[in-house]
Formats: C-alpha cells, structure tokens, sequence
C-alpha cells in the first residue's frame, strides 16, 4: 500500500539540496527518536539538514544520536532556504510551528510527513500516515526496510526507543505482533534496551513521583459510565518541580486500572486551559471520538484535547467552569 509513497518519499530525499525536518512541540519520545533516525540517514548519504521544534527536548533523551542538533531556536531557521520539508509525528500542522510558513511556501517546496496518528491536517505533498502502526519509529522501519536502507545501530536504538515510550513498553493496545518483531530485529542490530528503559522508564524523580502522588489522591471512578478519572490542578503543578513528562506518564500509568472502561486526567496548564487525556483498553470504545468533539485527536485508545476553564472542587466533586 505504501512502497509506491515510499518510493516517492526516498527520491525526494536523494534530490534535495536542503532539508529542514520538524517535529511537533512538547515532543515525546518517537517525535525526537523518529527525527533523529532520519537524521542518521541523512548524514549516511551527506544530505544538508536542519532539524527543528519548538520545544528544546527534555533529558531524558539525551542519550539518542544527534538529539543535541535539533533546534529550538526559530530564528536559525530560514525557512524558504530549503527546498525539501520532513514532518514527523505532526498530525496536526499547528504543533509545527510553522503553520504560517508552510502555508505560504514557495511552489517549489516539497513536504513529506511520516506519521501514524489519524489525519487532522492535510499539508503534505506526500502523506505517509500509518495509523495501523504503533508508532511514527514505526514508520520510519517500514520505509527503511522498503527502500533497502541499511539500518545502524544508531537507527536501531532510535527505532526502539520511539516503539517502546509510544506504547509503553509495549503494554498498550496499539502493539501488534509486527511491533513486537520489529523490536526484536532492533536489538539483534544493536539497540541497547538497558540503556532505554532506564533512561524512559526508571528516571522519575522525587518531584516526579509525588506529583503521581497527587493525580492517585484525586483519583474517582464514575460508576454510572465506569470511567476512572483524576486531576492535576494549576496550584498542584505550581507547587511542584515535576517536568512536563513526569505529568504526561500519569495517564499511561493509570490506564492500568482493571475493570474500567477508560480514563480521563484533567491537568490545568495554566489558570484557564485545561488540558486532557484520554485512554481506554475496552473492545468497544474509540476514545479518539470524545477527543475529536471536543476539538482534539488521536487514536481509539489514546487520546486527548485541550479546552478553556478552570478545574474546581466541590461538594460534588471535581466540575470545569
């Protein structure tokens, strides 16, 4: 279904001159795992590049290949300089940073998006989306192995870890079998899985921990739609010095909840803005519809949406005004 795109994809890459590759703010293991691969092949076949986001990674991943060459700094960017655009992991064009540029870029700029989350944008001049796939590291494999790219440890390392922190150690829904293979492949070349867990998995601090504190303690279960749901307010994340991914895990943690049919964490941002996630492991439920009604996104199983107000508790319990 793809080799065609994959096809397309690789001679776009071998004619370009200059490459900027972009992935989406507040990224997450497979955005930074996924561009670095890429960035890899690039230097394998001297192709000059620019890699950006937003957001400057955060350090847990610094042990990835070539994460320290992602910039967040927009004005080294030039961004009519380059005649070839990557999007990793960017399901929507808005976490790019870039919406204003892309939309206006000059006829002879090409893009060419990788990613598995279902379609929100269409920006692309060729859109490699995979939702079947667990991840976009995922992604990157299947057009690696069709276009005969030999893929290095440093891919491999790369590869893995963007499959493991997309599907929490391979505990969620979205692994199938064929994400299972895959990561076995990666440690056959080379990707040092000690190494990974301990930098994704078993790296949560102090401050870390007591803030899953607080999600725990405001956990409830809403027996007439068996949901789980827990908040983290404004004052919750002001008080603490938790990183922004030390909050995001909560959710995958709590999706752990037996006999319930999903979840959702509320966590305030800033007096105002609300931002929420959604998980559930049920058969029947695409939790993605919920998200998508309240202008969001993403997969059946994980979800989630922003929304403006402020988390309150009551006497009846927590409500959003």
């Amino acid at each position: 279904m793809y080799k065609i795109k994959y096809a397309e994809a690789l001679a776009k890459i071998k004619k370009a001159d200059n490459i900027l590759l972009v992935t989406h703010d507040r990224p997450d293991g497979d955005a930074l795992s996924s561009t670095c691969a890429l960035i890899e092949f690039l230097e394998k076949i001297n192709k000059k590049y620019f890699a950006y986001c937003k957001d400057e990674p955060p350090y847990t991943y610094n042990f990835l290949p070539h994460l320290e060459k992602i910039q967040s700094n927009k004005k080294l960017l030039r961004f009519n300089d380059y005649d070839l655009i990557i999007a990793l992991d960017c399901g929507s064009i808005s976490r790019t940073n870039l919406e204003k540029e892309i939309n206006n870029k000059y006829a002879n700029q090409y893009i060419i998006e990788f990613d598995h989350h279902p379609k929100i944008d269409s920006y692309a001049d060729i859109e490699i989306k995979d939702v079947k796939t667990s991840s976009t590291a995922e992604v990157l494999y299947n057009f690696f192995k069709s276009s005969q790219i030999k893929i290095n440890k440093n891919m491999a390392n790369c590869i893995l870890t963007g499959i493991l922190t997309d599907t929490g150690n391979l505990l969620y829904p979205s692994t199938t079998d064929t994400t299972i293979k895959i990561a076995s492949e990666m440690l056959l070349r080379g990707a040092n899985y000690p190494k990974i867990i301990k930098q994704t998995a078993r790296n949560k601090s102090f401050e870390g921990i007591k803030i899953w504190g607080k999600a725990l303690s405001s956990l409830q279960i809403n027996k007439k739609y068996n949901f789980a749901f827990s908040v983290l307010t404004y004052n919750d994340i002001k008080e603490s010095s938790a990183t922004d991914e030390e909050m995001e895990g909560v959710s995958g943690f709590l999706s752990n909840l037996a006999e319930v049919k999903g979840l959702i964490f509320l966590r305030e941002e800033k007096p105002g803005l609300i931002k929420g996630s959604l998980r559930s492991s049920h058969p029947d439920i695409d939790i993605s519809k919920l998200a998508i009604a309240l202008d969001g996104g993403g997969h059946p199983k994980s979800s989630g949406f922003k929304i403006k107000g402020n988390i309150l508790k009551t006497k009846n319990g927590w409500e959003i005004i």
